[in-house]
């Protein structure tokens, strides 16, 4: 019996190489596809000894053929950090659109089921709270972050065009903040850039007063979560995050007892449109998937320091502090 054949694009990302773990494990020829932008190979090496594993270095804005039957399509090439969309804007706009048309394109002609990566970040700065998925958000689509708010936004809409107009099974997932191994310490976000500070004996930086919140997600909880709505019957979005929530001088706080350092807390002006809440309403993933996360926050976080204390010390990089604990 010929296994089943899965693309997955952004396949040397956090969560890309993830997937393609998790799809192996389950039988499955794994496709992998990544510009190598902001992916890296040490990611997915691993899987490169395997039959059942290629591997197409690749730009998903531009035209993608594979060869064969597809199955399923999963779109996860994007930068999703700020360091990277700030960086570059243009590459994240263009992946967001070109890459999600070139996705669903494939999945029309190869009568594949497609599920696209959105994000909690179509909700923007929210006026709702915890967000739920009927909340149509609060973006500012010319701010430094809109190129990438607006790029998930215009993904989620011509998604559901092609599942509406051309028939295509389309699923799509709004990813909450996540974390653990494969983070890069040095992609701005708050988890690796107070863990990055904390092992180079740094002060943390918290912007604003701290109480603006975040709801931490680990990373075998989403992929679950990913999995089950891939195999679901639903396509409108889902969230899918923990509820956990809590405010970023508390989590400096849990960073700095886990590390055993004894680092101070600074404070710097907040950055443009940041969002001051975040949490996800999970109720239709409990609902229509039977999935909530497992993994304790504790747990979460001693797992993903032993991974970036076992990273070389040239990694440990300084980070650009303007951008940390903007997502």
């Amino acid at each position: 019996m010929s296994r089943k054949r899965v693309l997955i694009t952004g396949a040397a990302g956090f969560l890309g190489s993830h997937l393609c773990d998790r799809f192996i494990k389950e039988g499955f020829h794994v496709i992998g596809m990544d510009n190598l932008i902001t992916g890296d190979l040490r990611n997915i090496e691993h899987l490169f000894k395997l039959e059942q594993f290629e591997f197409y270095h690749h730009d998903v804005s531009k035209f993608i053929h594979v060869p064969g039957e597809l199955d399923y399509i999963l779109h996860f090439a994007s930068p999703a950090s700020p360091i990277d969309y700030l960086k570059i804007p243009i590459q994240t706009l263009k992946v967001g659109s070109l890459g999600t048309h070139n996705c669903l394109g494939l999945a029309k002609e190869k009568k594949a089921r497609i599920l696209v990566a959105s994000t909690s970040e179509v909700y923007g700065d929210p006026l709702v709270h915890p967000q739920n998925e009927e909340y149509w958000g609060n973006v500012n689509p010319v701010g430094p972050r809109g190129v990438y708010d607006e790029a998930k936004r215009f993904q989620e809409a011509i998604t559901m065009a092609y599942h509406t107009f051309h028939g295509v099974e389309t699923r799509i997932v709004r990813i909450f903040n996540t974390y653990g191994p494969r983070m890069r310490l040095n992609d701005g976000r708050a988890l690796p850039a107070f863990i990055g500070q904390a092992l180079r004996g740094e002060d943390l930086t918290v912007f604003g007063d701290g109480s603006q919140t975040r709801s931490f997600c680990y990373v075998d909880d989403l992929i679950e979560g990913i999995y089950r709505l891939l195999m679901s019957d639903y396509a409108q979005p889902v969230n899918i995050g923990n509820p956990n929530e809590i405010t970023l001088k508390e989590f400096a706080e849990e960073v700095i007892s886990l590390t055993g350092t004894n680092q101070k807390i600074i404070y710097k002006p907040l950055p443009v449109d940041d969002p001051k809440q975040r949490q996800p309403d999970i109720t239709k993933a409990k609902q229509i998937l039977g999935w909530e996360p497992k993994v304790s926050r504790a747990e979460g976080l001693k797992i993903t320091y032993e991974y970036f204390k076992s990273l070389p010390k040239e990694e440990l990089v300084k980070q650009p502090k303007e951008f940390i604990s903007r997502k």
